[in-house]
């Protein structure tokens, strides 16, 4: 890159040219370039902030696309700011919603913030983090305050914000507290000082929002980083838990590897610039084309990097099992051994296959599983199984497939 200018002191231009790269990749937008250069030639850590409403507890692999962009600002020497809007969690974020959202009570917020730290700690580095809420300076912020910052902005102003505009253009009410909630987030940056803030690309207005903030207040105004929104397991829906197309970053090393292996192979590639640490611009490039030209298995390069998930969340030794047992599984190569093993509770009299594969998650219906049946697409311990009238009774232990890459070693149990 070249956005560095030669009069920028501190920092060689070849390590803010470094920077820049490391930073932009995957980035959806950087607002503006040439300031965020400017601060890393100058050599002083930033300060770099995003903020997570507690909505739920879990993270998923969509969450880590920003946990990772501030990971990278950690290895390039910056420290990091994990905002929990425990105060902004109390309004509900609009963004992209058509309706008001349900504020969050203090005991909801404090329930889901409890669980974050062992989370974004797999990803984050602990020395290089600040763990700050917002009801630090909120909760100490009068009546008369409030007033004050909402009169930076205009009603105009906030209607230029897409969800906003459309809910009010359609009709749809619109409640005057979801107008604090980008002044909110937007004065969290003056309060942090912070560098950069980085968000998701339906973030954009917000983000902004504390730019503008900032030069009211007399600090520097901050970059705004964008960051593209991940596809779920479907390739086209964000991913979400509410729509199923997620994966947990809690999840189990397995199913982690599992999933990954599903998702379709243009998908794979965006995944790995969005989420890899260990496979580089330059060799990803490199993969593609060989992929391209036929002179790799896409399969090899989702399984690598299937793993470096699984090892990021779970370790390595736990990363290796995992494949192991899906090799096992798909492959037919190793001990099936290496998979977990479920208990799915049965009655005493057992189950056709049909409803054992429903029972344990491999089918929707037992309509389906009949289907699959009938199709030859189901296996039990690496065999075709064909007939539908076989009971499963208490204490079979087995792997039950359907299809190469949907399976489960079980236990039955009564129950």
């Amino acid at each position: 890159m070249s956005d560095a200018s030669p009069a920028l002191a501190g920092r060689p231009a070849a390590d803010v040219d470094h920077a820049l790269a490391l930073i932009g990749r995957g980035a959806d937008e950087i607002l503006k370039r040439d300031e965020l250069a400017e601060r890393l030639a100058s050599g002083r850590p930033l300060r770099i902030k995003a903020g997570f409403d507690p909505t739920a507890p879990d993270l998923h692999l969509g969450h880590t696309v920003l946990l990772n962009k501030l990971r990278q600002f950690q290895d390039l020497g910056h420290q990091v700011i994990f905002l929990i809007g425990d105060f902004t969690g109390m309004i509900g974020d609009p963004t992209g919603k058509n309706v008001t959202r349900k504020p969050l009570t203090r005991e909801d917020i404090a329930a889901n913030a409890r669980t974050y730290a062992d989370q974004v700690f797999k990803v984050l580095d602990r020395e290089r983090t600040e763990v700050r809420f917002n009801s630090e300076w909120f909760d100490a912020m009068s009546a008369a305050d409030m007033v004050r910052l909402a009169a930076q902005h205009t009603v105009a102003r906030m209607l230029e914000r897409d969800d906003f505009a459309k809910r009010y253009a359609a009709q749809q009410s619109i409640a005057l507290h979801e107008f604090l909630y980008p002044l909110v987030q937007g004065y969290d940056s003056v309060a942090l000082q912070a560098d950069v803030e980085l968000g998701g690309t339906d973030q954009k207005f917000n983000l902004l929002m504390g730019r503008g903030l900032q030069e009211h207040f007399g600090q520097k105004p901050q970059i705004v980083l964008t960051m593209p929104l991940l596809e779920g397991l479907d390739g086209v829906q964000k991913m979400s838990k509410s729509l199923g197309n997620y994966v947990g970053i809690d999840e189990p090393a397995i199913d982690i590897v599992t999933k990954t292996m599903k998702i379709g192979d243009d998908l794979m590639w965006r995944w790995i610039e969005l989420l890899s640490f260990d496979i580089g611009v330059d060799e990803a490039r490199q993969l593609r084309a060989d992929v391209d030209a036929g002179g790799r298995n896409p399969r090899d390069v989702k399984l690598r990097f299937a793993r470096e998930l699984a090892a990021r969340f779970h370790g390595a030794e736990t990363a290796d099992a995992a494949v192991a047992g899906w090799n096992a599984a798909v492959r037919g190569e190793g001990d099936t051994a290496t998979l977990p093993l479920t208990d799915v509770p049965v009655p005493a009299e057992g189950l056709r296959i049909a409803a054992l594969l429903t029972a344990a998650g491999l089918a929707p219906s037992n309509s389906e599983a009949n289907r699959k049946l009938k199709e030859r697409s189901v296996r039990v311990d690496g065999e075709v199984f064909e007939d539908p009238q076989r009971v499963f009774v208490p204490g079979f232990t087995g792997v039950l497939a359907i299809g190469k890459r949907n399976f489960a070693r079980v236990r039955l149990i009564a129950g």
